[in-house]
């Protein structure tokens, strides 16, 4: 940044080798500051994102001939600090961004991939990954319809939130499921019509009494006994969006097979309903009209953003590098309440996983 002398070395965190154990197969590397080049700035991350996902990126899951060591994180509100030929940008200005590499406290990036924004602040973090996941699926996938029942799995964490609201503003009936009554009270506040505590009420009794003629659209993170309740419950024309499988990333396989897959088949037949799945990166078109639409929408405070810095969080809070591998482990903890972020604004270099 203009005025401010950028540091001989930066630091970024790398896995080491293929595993879905993150504490165990992390490191710092340190490197020398990059130049930009032409039309690429470096930037200074300020906040990155947390996701269930960070996982099963470094098990090799999403590309198994990567190479290690492999850099990690995907998302961050930073600041521009340099800006080579032609950039778009110049220091001082703040950006988001969604690349591989995420977690450094300093990242060279074309600036063809950065999202301009009016202040460094977190609450746009959760829009460009967690919210445009919820807001593509639901939209393209989903075919969401106003009137429409929808069915929010875990839907008081990062990408749930967005979830809900989104069909929310699209003019359906939400419900949604978590795991305690504090996530029960987020969920009312932020407009959903059923929340349910799975830890107290039995969700697939639920459905069947309250919402006897099923759920048309399905935004599913779970997997296992979850997805079975979900495809039970489908509607007439039902849809379900397979987002992901939480319950099974933390395994050595990622996946915790469903007892439904056998007969999944003769479920969907008679209802003329669907699984579909959802990996946003294929949907890399859409990506930046739906970010600019949902910091439009927050803007004009149609859209809330909330995001967990881990002040409450035993080993929080999460500021700093080294605090990224806790704020992992705070989200498989499922106490978490909206986007879980780090702040990456530490004068402590030198502090250790």
């Amino acid at each position: 940044m203009a005025g401010r002398q950028l540091p001989a070395t930066i630091r970024k965190l790398v896995a080491v080798r293929a595993s879905p154990k993150f504490r165990e197969i992390l490191s710092v590397k340190t490197e020398p500051t990059p130049k930009p080049g032409d039309r690429e700035v470096l930037v200074k991350n300020r906040f990155v994102g947390i996701n269930a996902s960070d996982i099963n990126f470094t098990a090799g899951r999403y590309d198994p001939k990567a190479k290690f060591p492999l850099e990690v994180g995907f998302e961050a509100v930073a600041e521009v600090v340099d800006a080579g030929p032609n950039a778009l940008y110049k220091p001082g200005q703040a950006v988001m961004y969604l690349q591989y590499g995420a977690f450094s406290d300093y990242k060279l990036v074309k600036d063809k991939y950065l999202v301009p924004l009016p202040e460094l602040k977190a609450e746009y973090l959760p829009f460009i990954l967690s919210g445009n996941t919820a807001a593509i699926s639901l939209d393209k996938t989903g075919e969401l319809k106003p009137g429409e029942t929808v069915l929010i799995t875990a839907a008081a964490g990062g990408t749930g939130q967005i979830a809900v609201q989104w069909a929310k503003l699209k003019g359906c009936h939400v419900i949604g499921t978590c795991s305690s009554e504090d996530k029960m009270k987020f969920l009312k506040d932020i407009g959903c019509d059923r929340p349910v505590n799975y830890k107290t009420e039995n969700l697939r009794e639920v459905l069947k009494k309250e919402y006897p003629k099923g759920v048309d659209v399905v935004y599913e993170t779970v997997g296992g006994e979850m997805f079975d309740t979900c495809v039970e419950n489908l509607a007439i024309h039902g849809r379900l969006i397979i987002i992901g499988y939480i319950q099974g990333y933390e395994s050595d396989k990622g996946y915790i097979p469903s007892r439904t897959l056998a007969t999944l088949p003769a479920r969907l037949l008679p209802k003329s309903a669907s699984v579909r799945g959802f990996f946003l990166f294929n949907f890399a078109k859409d990506s930046a009209p739906y970010v600019m639409k949902q910091i439009q929408y927050y803007n004009e405070g149609k859209l809330k953003s909330f995001v967990d810095l881990g002040e409450k969080a035993s080993a929080g809070p999460f500021i700093g590098l080294e605090k990224i591998v806790d704020a992992v482990e705070h989200l498989y903890s499922k106490k978490s309440i909206g986007k879980i972020v780090v702040d990456l604004n530490s004068k402590d270099l030198n502090s250790k996983l």
